[in-house]
């Protein structure tokens, strides 16, 4: 194994993107109103970044041609608010709220109004729904504005096929499909994406995002000729592009070559993994990032979206790194600026790009199956890196590094074997920081599990370790809660073959929330207050449920950092993950 810090090859220039000013979303107020189990309707709505910190609200609701303001003074501890006399739902007239921002007495702009989300049956919480074409089964989901109007639209990657179905000879004909759905429902467009394009996590990657600044998301996402799969269902050969979508059409309005196949990335299964990423290199400029390579040789192309055009900002060839930089790939990329500069880093897995596109720093760990990059540890100065790694290490294949230099802070003082799956985040208020946990996978032998705290002390091992996968901010503190599947009287195998329902609960603790429908696929703070919303997927629509626990405190939406955003927007492709913001968030 090898380390690289501070690389002493002559740097790119920085780049200028064609930005003025920093494009980001212009997110609504994201108002919510759901009717909770005693048949109140809990509201709630987004803390903006612009905001400014003496922000209150008034809380409004509509009877008919009536307006009822809610509150008797405005609301400034949190963004939510209780009406227990909201006479619905049996008044005859529509009911809607919205909100009125108040800063210094003085009264501001007001929300859009939201319908409120009922229950449809006394033993299930509420959820908005989205209805999907006939047929359609979720295989990933991306959220972003489409129309421009503040509210997240969905696109939706179908059929579900899981991770390598062009290897089944059943499937050599399966292409992958993408629609498009407005946040209430309405059916925009599809597109085949044709046999260039084999079904399968690793070979489909895209991502939206609104990268030419004109405040809508388009679709960027790997594309290919018709002509190119063989007989046994795999793309071995011909070209490979790099397509941009307008998201309210489906039209093509820009394509660029993806980075070539080549001996040199290996056999197949590792000339055929593909990336994307969104990152504000020049620190305003929203610029796309396109990757190959995982297991072997690794090259990243960074483009903006000029006049839309593809332009191309730099390559990075990891073989021609002094070390080369192999093998050091992961299944996600995440987005960070680690060192303060303003400009963001691309975290590839074990290695990271400066914003330029030259070698930041390698921790020379191999493939890991989880990378995360928050402030793990709170007492320290700047963010950590926790890797929980594929390849075997006699040491360290659970680790936390300093992501500003990739200087190791801990690591697990024992074997590992194939660590497939990793969670950063405070579930126990007894240990300062976050904690870090991982477990093994059996591929590799081992079935072990391990909990650390911030400081990488053990503290729980094997069945006291609870599940890596889909952890949620649900209730007022800022512990986060995690899934399970509820048993009923017969046991828990009928619910589970027909459809899953799942109960929110406290680590080690209460269930809070029970009886929710379908198969998770995405949590992440869609609407409402900073709390997240859970995304489920069932035969014919997608499921979002939120909570209607009221909160403590309020904070600026999660979707606002930048982190966490380009977390949730990488969601479409590889091994999914939940999202943590580049900042402290526990108790």
């Amino acid at each position: 194994m090898y380390e690289v810090l501070n690389p002493s090859h002559q740097p790119k220039p920085l780049v200028e993107g064609f930005a003025k000013g920093k494009i980001v979303e212009k997110l609504d107020r994201g108002v919510c109103a759901t009717v909770n189990e005693t048949g109140d309707v809990y509201v709630s709505w987004r803390l903006l970044n612009t905001d400014p910190e003496n922000v209150a609200f008034n809380v409004y609701k509509s009877l008919g041609n009536k307006t009822i303001k809610l509150n008797k003074k405005p609301v400034i501890q949190t963004c939510d608010f209780l009406d227990k006399n909201n006479l619905y739902p049996d008044s005859k007239y529509a009911c809607e709220y919205w909100v009125e921002s108040v800063v210094s007495g003085k009264k501001e702009a007001v929300s859009g109004k939201a319908k409120v989300v009922t229950r449809k049956n006394a033993d299930e919480p509420a959820y908005r729904s989205i209805p999907l074409r006939e047929g359609v089964t979720v295989g990933r989901l991306g959220v972003g504005d489409l129309n421009g109007d503040g509210i997240y639209d969905f696109v939706v990657l179908h059929p579900n096929q899981g991770k390598d179905p062009s290897f089944k000879p059943d499937s050599t004909q399966l292409t992958y499909k993408i629609d498009a759905y407005l946040s209430d429902g309405t059916f925009l467009w599809t597109k085949d994406l044709g046999p260039g394009i084999e079904p399968g996590v690793w070979y489909s990657p895209f991502v939206i995002y609104d990268l030419n600044g004109d405040g809508k998301a388009g679709i960027a996402i790997k594309t290919g000729p018709a002509d190119a799969r063989d007989p046994n269902g795999r793309v071995t050969s011909g070209q490979e592009w790099v397509s941009i979508l307008d998201g309210m059409t489906g039209e093509e309005i820009a394509k660029a070559d993806w980075i070539a196949r080549g001996e040199s990335f290996g056999d197949y299964n590792r000339n055929n993994r593909y990336q994307m990423a969104v990152a504000y290199l020049d620190g305003k400029t929203p610029c796309l990032i396109t990757e190959k390579g995982t297991y072997r040789r690794m090259v990243a192309d960074a483009w903006q979206l000029k006049d839309n055009r593809l332009e191309k900002l730099w390559r990075w060839d990891g073989d021609e790194e002094n070390p080369v930089i192999r093998s050091q790939g992961a299944h996600h990329i995440l987005v960070c600026d680690v060192d303060s500069d303003g400009r963001d880093e691309i975290i590839l897995g074990s290695a990271v790009l400066d914003d330029n596109g030259t070698l930041l720093w390698s921790a020379g760990l191999g493939h890991p199956d989880k990378i995360y990059v928050t402030d793990i540890d709170p007492s320290r100065p700047g963010l950590e890196v926790f890797f929980a790694c594929e390849v075997w290490h006699e040491n360290n294949g659970v680790s936390v590094r300093d992501a500003k230099t990739g200087q190791e802070i801990w690591g697990i003082n024992k074997k590992t074997y194939h660590v497939g799956d990793g969670m950063v985040t405070d579930l126990d208020t007894s240990h300062p920081g976050l904690e870090c946990f991982a477990t093994e996978d059996s591929k590799g032998g081992s079935t072990d599990k391990y909990m650390f705290d911030a400081k990488g002390n053990m503290i729980a091992e094997n069945e006291d370790v609870p599940n890596c996968r889909n952890w949620i901010w649900w209730d007022a503190d800022k512990l986060r809660e995690t899934f399970a599947f509820q048993r009923d009287q017969q046991g828990m195998g009928a619910v589970r073959r027909q459809v899953p329902s799942l109960s929110i609960t406290k680590y080690k603790g209460a269930v809070l929330t029970k009886n929710i429908k379908g198969s998770i696929v995405l949590t992440a703070d869609l609407t409402g207050d900073w709390r997240e919303e859970i995304v489920t997927a069932l035969p014919g629509e997608l499921r979002i449920y939120s909570t209607t626990i009221p909160a403590n405190d309020r904070r600026v939406t999660l979707m606002q950092d930048n982190t966490y955003r380009h977390t949730v927007t990488t969601h479409t492709m590889g091994y999914q993950q939940s999202p943590v913001p580049s900042y402290y968030l526990g108790e």
